[in-house]
């Protein structure tokens, strides 16, 4: 996890403002293929204002994608400290804290059914794709296991139930990483009617 995790590729094109579908990593191919369950895509128009606003995103160790460090272990990088990607890194954030929360409202947890980004074997984890053998010297499952984020999700959200909250987990069929873009009418729906149910 961290700064040096990010696909070097898909920084260049960022920092470069690809607009092209030319490289594989390019902005327009990551939010065509990755935020959204291919062959979905929005129209043309709208896709324009998603892809200016990635091209928008600040390239630096202080930015996107982040600093990082050298480690004598697997695959080699750790989190450094600065930069968005570390931010959401183990070495700085924990959110099973949420169990000791009061007064506890009820979560509804949205997720498209077909994400590859948040999935328990994503496309953006080092510990899936060194299984896979897309990234050399994978150590095997027991040192460096594919992380899995929807199983530790739901793990957590299941010991904030045993503590007295609850929540509903919405699997969204047919949606990648963006299923209030790809489902607005299904996910919408559904989140008013939960809206209407808190006090």
């Amino acid at each position: 996890s961290g700064g040096g995790t990010a696909n070097p590729q898909f920084v260049a094109c960022l920092s470069g403002k690809d607009r092209t579908e030319g490289e594989p990593n390019s902005p327009r191919n990551i939010l065509n293929q990755f935020y959204f369950k291919s062959p979905f895509r929005v129209r043309s128009e709208r896709e324009e204002r998603y892809l200016d606003a990635m091209l928008s995103t600040r390239i630096g160790d202080a930015h996107y994608p982040g600093a990082f460090e050298t480690c004598e272990h697997w695959p080699g990088i750790a989190p450094g400290a600065e930069g968005i990607n570390n931010a959401m890194s183990p070495k700085y954030v924990n959110l099973s804290p949420i169990i000791h929360i009061e007064p506890k409202r009820p979560i509804l947890w949205i997720r498209g059914a077909d994400d590859a980004i948040v999935s328990d074997s994503s496309w953006f984890d080092f510990g899936y794709l060194g299984k896979l053998g897309y990234v050399e010297g994978w150590p095997g499952e027991e040192v460096y296991p594919p992380q899995p984020m929807v199983s530790q999700m739901r793990c957590v959200l299941k010991q904030y139930e045993e503590a007295g909250g609850s929540f509903e987990e919405l699997v969204v069929g047919d949606a990648g990483h963006a299923p209030h873009i790809e489902q607005p009418e299904f996910v919408f729906a559904k989140l008013r009617s939960f809206l209407s149910l808190i006090e």
